[in-house]
């Protein structure tokens, strides 16, 4: 196997393969991936990995689209600014990951993005959940950036070198989403009684949300310690005064989550928005 430098997927993935180009359907961005050996280790299966990549590369779509819905609706141009380089760097894990899972299935980012129907689509519910305000929004990408960042610390050492490198590139990025999330968590629930009231409403409403991240699946080449999670929301709970909730998990559909294609009504929105261009100028260059 070639060592060299040049096919260091922790190097390759570091460089602006655009030339600065932000990615967009039409725009004719290049492939993120190209010029990385792309093969797959003969002890993992690559179906699996494919559908492992594409689910971890569904989350990141979806809740990025999600808050880019937020941006010009934040309370302080410095928060739409965070915000906004959040969902583009969740963008930037999507498009990786979907060309990863592309690339052995034989489709391009584009037409796994752009092109599935909401069943084939492999993302946590969580993802998909609209924010009712502010504070739903950090408390949700506290849970959200936890779980993906302990996740992402895991992968950082997976059988499959592409993705190894995908996941240590986003370890840094996650750790500051979940930074982020947590100082406005502590801030809103250790704020005003308005604060800290809205703050426990939105952690009683995405609780239910939470236990889907935890669900064994079979694609999975890393799993998150449940323990290792409450250990960091707890702290961040305790530090705003919060109380953890105690609600029960939203059930499974027929015994199938959004990891088995079953997601809330809010995906077909999100779907609606996300797709319609592509769609509807599905050759279309610009």
């Amino acid at each position: 196997m070639n060592t060299s430098d040049d096919d260091n997927p922790y190097d390759l993935l570091s460089q602006d393969h655009d030339e600065g180009h932000r990615w967009a359907f039409g725009t004719g961005f290049a492939d993120p991936l190209a010029g990385i050996d792309t093969s797959v280790p003969e002890q993992l299966d690559p179906d699996a990995l494919a559908r492992w990549c594409l689910a971890l590369g569904d989350d990141a779509l979806i809740y990025s689209h999600r808050l880019q819905q937020w941006v010009a609706r934040l309370p302080e141009l410095e928060e739409e600014t965070a915000v906004a380089n959040i969902a583009l760097d969740l963008l930037g894990q999507a498009r990786l990951l979907l060309s990863r899972a592309g690339g052995i299935a034989g489709q391009t980012e584009d037409q796994l993005a752009f092109f599935r129907e909401e069943k084939e689509f492999r993302s946590v519910r969580l993802a998909e959940h609209d924010n009712r305000d502010f504070a739903e929004l950090v408390v949700r990408l506290l849970i959200f950036s936890t779980w993906r960042l302990a996740l992402f610390e895991e992968l950082s050492s997976a059988p499959d070198p592409v993705l190894a490198a995908i996941a240590a590139k986003g370890v840094n990025e996650l750790a500051y989403h979940r930074d982020y999330a947590a100082r406005w968590v502590v801030r809103l629930g250790d704020g005003t009684p308005v604060s800290h009231a809205k703050t426990q409403a939105a952690l009683d409403n995405l609780w239910p949300l939470v236990g889907e991240l935890f669900r064994p699946d079979p694609d999975a080449l890393a799993t998150v310690d449940p323990a290792a999670f409450d250990a960091v929301i707890d702290t961040v709970l305790a530090t705003g005064g919060l109380d953890r909730p105690t609600a029960a998990a939203l059930a499974p559909v027929g015994g199938r989550t959004g990891r088995d294609g079953v997601h809330t009504e809010a995906m077909g929105y999100i779907l609606a928005e996300l797709q319609s261009v592509a769609r509807a100028h599905p050759d279309a260059t610009w």
